[in-house]
């Protein structure tokens, strides 16, 4: 599937899209303006064929079969995980664990890595801007434990406080889970440099890149984070399938959490020898469709371009919000522009945002409205939810236009 660009540090957006049949449909003759990529994103065709053609043609089980099918579905599934190594720079494809979803990582290090290494009074960090699944599964471990939490709170906005940071790192703590980018406030935090920070006081650092990784180029050598989780359906990938990468070094000494078919080397009725990394995690049979699609995935957007992709939306999300700024009665949360992911959140006047969602969809733009798994964050800002606006390739200012305009609706509507 060929990508046309117009130079080399654009995306043509009416490209990209034929390459997405959701995004030709149309309700009463609006076209679909699909704003929520931040939960899930559109897949382009050759994912969708891919799938198809998993199924059509080699549908076996991987790594235990030695004819044809099941060595072609092992040999595509294997591939899939050298195409995520090269993607997040990894050292070698013994640190990419295949998962159901970036939740599904971050339990595995809870379960895996924290049972191992964390006791009474340890101290867990998180921010006050994690997604629910870098907060819940910290608590259950401090619970568990009798670790003891402490937090990263956010500045109105939108920036990790550096005062908290300061505090924490006293405190010299057992981990500390920090999200890449923002999902409701867009806050792309400096990984790399809180990082060094804490691993300069002890501490094993977990990365939620669940928002950077479909959007912009990720590096795990250079960030030196030991944990890094991602989830392949916001980056064109289906549903099911997500990555944990961590340091060989720690993946070693970590047991492993499931037991079962194919982390094993060997079983005896007494004990059981473990298979070799990355194995140890992957028990029981795999989403070998959703690796395999996820290694397309990945092909694309590394076609596209990494930096291409961050330009694209970084401009997008400019433009975004200076339009939005003319919206009377309309807040944007977050940094600027400069430091701002795919994702805008907002709230306009009294109105509910899923009230405002609703009205937006009746002119086929599709948002996000709640409180995006981050009720914490909801509470500092005092607010019960917000409409989000979440961007990819796919968008262009054409969309940021017919958002405007709609929201010029619904003030009209409730009378504003």
């Amino acid at each position: 599937m060929a990508i046309t660009t117009p130079s080399t540090s654009t995306i043509d957006v009416e490209s990209i899209r034929a390459h997405f049949p959701i995004l030709h449909q149309e309700v009463d003759g609006k076209r679909l303006v699909y704003l929520d990529s931040g939960a899930t994103s559109q897949k382009p065709l050759a994912v969708i064929e891919a799938e198809e053609e998993y199924y059509r043609t080699y549908n076996a089980n991987v790594h235990r079969g030695v004819y044809k099918l099941s060595e072609e579905a092992t040999a595509k599934y294997e591939a899939a995980r050298v195409k995520v190594q090269r993607f997040i720079n990894a050292r070698s494809g013994k640190e990419v664990l295949f998962t159901a979803n970036a939740t599904a990582a971050l339990n595995l290090v809870a379960y895996a890595w924290g049972r191992a290494n964390v006791r009474e009074g340890d101290v867990i960090v998180f921010t006050e801007m994690e997604h629910h699944s870098n907060i819940v599964p910290w608590q259950i471990l401090a619970q568990a434990t009798g670790a003891r939490l402490e937090f990263i709170h956010v500045t109105d906005d939108g920036y990790l406080n550096e005062d908290d940071i300061a505090r924490v790192l006293e405190l010299r703590p057992k981990l500390v889970a920090l999200t890449a980018v923002s999902n409701v406030l867009g806050t792309i935090n400096p990984v790399k440099e809180l990082t060094t920070r804490f691993h300069e006081v002890g501490t094993t650092v977990v990365i939620d890149a669940s928002q950077a990784a479909p959007h912009m180029p990720i590096d795990v050598r250079d960030w030196d984070a030991d944990f890094v989780a991602f989830t392949g359906h916001k980056m064109l990938a289906p549903t099911g399938i997500g990555v944990l990468y961590g340091k060989r070094a720690v993946l070693e000494a970590t047991p492993p959490f499931l037991g079962g078919g194919d982390m094993i080397r060997e079983v005896h009725l007494g004990n059981t020898r473990y298979a070799d990394l990355p194995y140890k995690f992957e028990a029981g049979t795999p989403n070998i469709s959703g690796a395999i699609c996820l290694g397309v995935a990945v092909d694309y957007l590394t076609e596209l371009g990494m930096d291409r992709v961050r330009e694209h939306e970084k401009e997008l999300v400019a433009y975004a919000m200076q339009q939005l700024s003319e919206v009377p009665d309309l807040k944007v949360y977050g940094p600027p522009a400069e430091d701002h992911g795919a994702a805008l959140s907002f709230t306009l006047a009294d109105i509910h945002p899923h009230d405002l969602a609703h009205i937006l969809d009746r002119e086929n733009i599709a948002v996000r409205a709640g409180h995006h798994c981050a009720q914490p964050l909801m509470e500092h800002y005092d607010i019960p939810a917000t409409t989000r606006a979440s961007f990819y390739i796919y968008n262009g200012h054409d969309d940021v236009d017919t958002l405007v305009s709609a929201l010029g609706r619904a003030r009209e509507i409730f009378q504003l």
